[in-house]
Parts: structure tokens; sequence; C-alpha cells
């Protein structure tokens, strides 16, 4: 419940603010796989989805200012772990998302229409 409601306050601050919203789907390109992208589906009320990506399997997000939570389940090496990724993220226009990870890390996804 906690989380939904974060949610839900989140994506009213970003309305009333005139600010793009995250859901949709989000891709990139795959590394090595020309022509062949991966990413995520946020959608609304905090459902997340994996798109393209058979071993992380996304099922929640929430957004607190700038932070985006994503969390799910890894699969794979027979193996099953629950997740949390924790992202700075900005959006330099409506159809590109930089993520900044805990390590510094940046990723950019476009919105796939």
């Amino acid at each position: 419940m906690k989380k939904l409601v974060t949610t839900l306050s989140a994506a009213v601050l970003l309305a009333a603010c005139g600010g793009p919203s995250l859901e949709g789907n989000w891709v990139q390109p795959v590394p090595g796989l020309e022509g062949q992208t991966q990413g995520m589906s946020l959608q609304a009320g905090g459902a997340a989805s994996s798109l393209n990506m058979a071993t992380l399997l996304y099922e929640s997000w929430s957004i607190s200012g700038d932070t985006l939570t994503l969390t799910g389940t890894s699969v794979g090496n027979g193996q099953t772990i629950e997740f949390t990724q924790t992202y700075t993220f900005s959006m330099p226009d409506e159809n590109t998302l930089i993520l900044i990870g805990e390590n510094g890390g940046t990723q950019s996804f476009t919105r796939q229409k």
C-alpha cells in the first residue's frame, strides 16, 4: 500500500509540474546484437515488466523525487533471486530516460512508441 501511495503521489506531482510521465515502454540496444532492444515497461499503478530480458523479471516500480526504484526477480543459473535496483533518473525530453545507478554507471533508454 505504501508503494502505491508513493507511486500515485509522484505521478500527481509530475502531472502538476507538467513534467513527462515515466509510464511506458523504455528500451535500449542490446550490446553486441545489432537491431535488438531490451528494457522495461513501467505501467500505471506501479506494475513493471521486462522487455526482451528472460532472466531479469521486473515486477514493480516507484519514484520518489528523482529516484526510481525497480523490484523484481533474477532467474538464471538455477537460482531465483529477488532484487531491488535504485537509480537517480532524469528526462532531458519526454522520450529519453537517463538512469544513474548507485555505482555511478549510466544507462540511456528511449521511449518505445
